[in-house]
Order: structure tokens, then sequence, then C-alpha cells
């Protein structure tokens, strides 16, 4: 992953090591795409972190989903805390690629196969990845990286 050197905040910022663990265990993430009037659009939605590229799970009838296929760039937030002291996410931005049909049918499609092998282990419990006609799949793989982990900024113990 290319991660870019952050100015700001290089104490609290994730290594490359806990950013993947975060990325990987989290759940849902926020996304924002630019509307055609430019404002920007929000929407959770579920994801998997394959160590180089995060795979958005996005219904093809969405608002989100019009808006990429007009203007793929997008800025993804995953985080995660409560109390200030706690709080840590990343922040990824770049263009998604469409993958696979959409909506996604289970066509046979290699480069699926990883994103589809997470996912239900992943939400679902289970090995088989249900195919419901009205989702597919937007691959993100990241331009940009911020992070940021507050619990670093506490205290010594002594």
């Amino acid at each position: 992953m290319a991660v870019t050197e952050q100015r700001r905040g290089r104490r609290i910022m994730m290594t490359p090591g806990e950013l993947d663990a975060f990325l990987r265990d989290r759940r849902t993430c926020r996304a924002a795409t630019v509307g055609t009037d430019g404002a920007p659009h929000v929407g959770a939605l579920w994801f998997v972190w394959d160590g180089a590229s995060l795979w958005l799970y996005s219904l093809t009838r969405s608002r989100r989903w019009a808006q990429l296929l007009r203007d793929p760039r997008i800025a993804v937030v995953v985080d995660d805390g409560e109390e200030y002291g706690e709080l840590r996410g990343a922040e990824l931005t770049g263009r998604v690629e469409f993958v696979g049909e959409a909506p996604r049918t289970g066509e046979r499609c290699p480069q699926l196969a990883e994103a589809e092998r997470l996912f239900p282990a992943k939400y679902f419990g289970s090995a088989g990845m249900p195919h419901d006609g009205r989702h597919a799949w937007l691959r993100l793989t990241p331009e940009k990286v911020a992070s940021w982990d507050f619990r670093k900024l506490a205290p010594a113990q002594s």
C-alpha cells in the first residue's frame, strides 16, 4: 500500500501494520462521492480490505453508484472509538474501479476471488458469497491515506 507521508500528526499516525490490521477488522466505512452540483454525498457501507485495496459492496441503484459512474473520485473514512483518547481511523482517497458485472450475479471473475472470500466470512460467517442481483463491487486502491490513533497520545506509564 502506498501510504503518503503525513505532515501533521506523525506522532499519532498508524504504522503500516497497524493500519492493515485496523482496516481488516473494522466493519463499516463512510464513503463520500461528488454530486452533479459539486456537493458531497456521504453514505455508510460494508467493505473488505485485502492489504492493498478497499473493496466496497454497493447497491447499483444508489446515488453513490450513479455519482461514481460520472466521477470516480471517492474519499472513505473508517474510524473507531468513543472517548477522545480512544479515537482512531483512516481516510483513504482516490478513484474507484468497477469490477465484475453490475449488478453482481456471480459470474466467474478472478479479480473478485479474494474480496468474495473475505466478505462473506467477515459479515455472514460463511464461505459462500450471496449474490442478490442488487449489489456490485467497487475497488479503491488508495492514492492517499491519512491515519490517526489518539491512543498514542496517552501519557507514558512509569
